[in-house]
């Protein structure tokens, strides 16, 4: 699966179109995390266990919209876009969309 976020595949031709597809995760923080965090917040530095959380979350989300992709036919999504929304205190929502094509 080609996964590209420009609006075609250099060298291919999309020869099918078949529209929107969509990933996304919930992901609440973790109190091992937090307490971490809250360190770190004093001393200053790059919150770890956060970057592997969002890690994860952008793998899982990218791969519900790749197997989306792939039960439509396409082997290929284009012009793809992350999206983060609060859901509630302390979780969000990772979003990610795009568009499923063929190409040879």
């Amino acid at each position: 699966m080609i996964l590209t976020n420009i609006e075609s595949v250099p060298g291919k031709k999309i020869v099918e179109h078949y529209g929107l597809v969509s990933g996304s995760t919930v992901r609440a923080k973790h109190v091992g995390r937090d307490i971490m965090a809250s360190l770190k917040n004093i001393v200053g530095g790059e919150l770890k266990g956060y970057t592997e959380l969002l890690e994860d979350a952008r793998e899982q989300a990218r791969e519900r919209m790749t197997k989306q992709a792939e039960e439509l036919g396409a082997n290929a999504v284009i012009n793809i876009r992350f999206n983060t929304s609060s859901i509630a205190q302390g979780a969000s929502e990772l979003y990610i969309y795009g568009t499923a094509v063929r190409v040879e």
